[in-house]
């Protein structure tokens, strides 16, 4: 078999019924208008939604439409959006394929650019749910169904940035909470101490460094550093937007056999002498490694002598447990015989143990900081529940709750779907026959109206602290609504309003505040 070089039509990007919808309209139709609106929140004490990956979106289908459409021949693209059709709907509607006329693609192609008008929200803005977000409508008549077309490349492409972005909030409302409460006012304690792990577990490297900003919305760590190079090119990012430390992985740890004494020597005074390391621990028995390793005098005044800091990093097994520790493993019986010997461990945990051989100091409120020199990092199926339940179990042992740093991956990034939000682009308002008309869903059987769409055109007004829908608008009346924040951000190809990274993570900071103020 011999394989070809994929160059993907931005035609074929969308669902497959939307080749057929611009022959199902109504004769007439000649503008078509679609609201993007979080309709529901699966997640536990979220009320908003994080807006935010609209711009990179935008900047992402200007590209695709620019190389891959209009730059090319108009003869090669329409052969293979004929053959793409035709080979889809040949054996189910052959009439239909007989009978298709593919002319709005030459218009469209012919004309050289996406006539479609966007308005939206500042990024950063904390939306209630049921509250829309952009809007996106056509700018010229015969392209009435392009906003529809465009619908499933936009909302396979934002809907995880949003959700990550507000998941990313509810983590660092917690963290903020006990670390206040355990005597750590620092905020950028907080922003370092979530790391984004979650690219491996992502549906593609695509999916990863579109999503991953939005956790660097609140936290400055990732993995993904595919992200950054994302921030700089849609979003004006500095190069410093993403940080992130060297840490081993299980290969670099079983590649020296079983000493671990002479893998973290190397590591810590040849590799990196200096700065922050990361070391995966639990090869073979992390609670060995604790007590027989890190106590050695030679392996201890190696990381006491660095100028920077080593993280031991656990990576398996309940993280709560592992780091606060397991009282109950005294009356246990099923454990691993390798885990015998270390009940004493086991019991007090990592932190606890860490401090025993490394020391530490206390702040003003009592609680223990650990020695600047050594840390912990847990990065293995943490939910914003364990990461409440971790900085608990720390402070009923007297820690400071950023003593552990918590790499959040796709247990909490990929476990969520578009449903976990609600989101969906729906249309709302039309033109026909130079007729304007409200169009909406009501769903009978949708028990929770959930998916009951807004009508005719909108507007978002800000009013007693609060983001507010007003629907049922016309052409007319929307002009007449003082304060309407869905402003033009990309007309005709082109971008009217732009923001920056900083500027939107300086948004989230404040919006959360807004709507959480004392609630974690």
């Amino acid at each position: 078999m011999m394989f070809q070089q994929l160059t993907m039509n931005p035609a074929l990007l969308t669902d497959g019924y939307k080749f057929c919808h611009k022959d199902q309209y109504p004769e007439g139709v000649q503008w078509t208008y679609e609201t993007w609106t979080p309709r529901k929140s699966r997640i536990d004490g979220v009320t908003h939604s994080v807006f935010f990956g609209l711009q990179g979106a935008l900047a992402t289908l200007y590209w695709e439409w620019q190389r891959n459409f209009f730059e090319r021949p108009l003869k090669t693209v329409m052969e293979e959006i004929e053959e793409s059709l035709s080979g889809t709907f040949s054996v189910t509607n052959p009439e239909m394929v007989k009978d298709y006329d593919y002319s709005h693609f030459e218009k469209l192609h012919k004309l050289g650019y996406l006539p479609l008008r966007f308005q939206a929200l500042k990024e950063g803005s904390f939306v209630p749910i049921g509250v829309p977000m952009f809007t996106v409508e056509n700018t010229l008549p015969e392209f009435f169904w392009l906003p529809g077309y465009v619908e499933t490349p936009l909302s396979c492409t934002i809907w995880q940035p949003m959700t990550d972005a507000t998941i990313a909030d509810k983590y660092k409302r917690i963290l903020t909470h006990y670390a206040k409460l355990t005597g750590c006012n620092q905020s950028g304690r907080v922003f370092n101490q979530g790391g984004d792990f979650s690219m491996r577990g992502m549906g593609s490297p695509e999916a990863a460094y579109r999503a991953t900003p939005g956790h660097l919305l609140s936290f400055a760590g990732s993995a993904t550093i595919g992200a950054r190079n994302y921030l700089m090119a849609y979003y004006g990012a500095k190069r410093d937007v993403l940080a992130y430390a060297p840490s081993t992985e299980h290969s670099v740890m079983e590649s020296y056999g079983r000493d671990e004494k002479k893998a973290i020597l190397r590591l810590v005074t040849e590799v990196y002498p200096s700065g922050t390391v990361t070391i995966v621990s639990d090869t073979y028995n992390l609670w060995n490694l604790v007590d027989n390793v890190l106590t050695d005098p030679e392996v201890k005044e190696a990381i006491m002598k660095r100028n920077g800091k080593v993280n031991i990093r656990p990576d398996s097994g309940d993280p709560v447990k592992i780091i606060c520790g397991d009282p109950i493993v005294w009356g246990r019986e099923d454990l691993d015989e390798r885990l015998k010997d270390f009940k004493m461990t086991i019991s007090k945990g990592l932190v606890q143990r860490l401090y025993e051989i490394f020391g530490g100091t206390k702040n003003e409120k009592g609680y223990i900081e650990l020695d600047s020199h050594i840390g912990a990092v847990y990065g293995d199926s943490i939910t914003p529940e364990r990461a409440k339940q971790m900085c608990e179990g720390m402070m009923e042992k007297g820690f400071i709750t950023t003593s552990v740093g918590l790499g959040i991956g796709s247990y909490t990034y990929q476990y969520m779907t578009r449903d976990t939000l609600g989101f969906a682009l729906k249309a709302t308002a039309e033109v026909a026959n130079g007729e304007f008309k409200e169009i909406y869903k009501d769903p009978a059987t949708d028990s929770d109206k959930f998916k009951k769409s807004q009508k005719g055109i909108v507007a978002v007004v800000f009013e007693n602290n609060e983001y507010k829908l007003i629907d049922g608008l016309n052409r007319k009346t929307v002009e007449g609504v003082k304060g309407n924040l869905l402003e033009d951000v990309f007309v005709d190809g082109d971008f009217v309003r732009t923001q920056t990274f900083d500027e939107i993570r300086q948004r989230v900071a404040s919006e959360s505040e807004r709507v959480y103020y004392g609630k974690f």
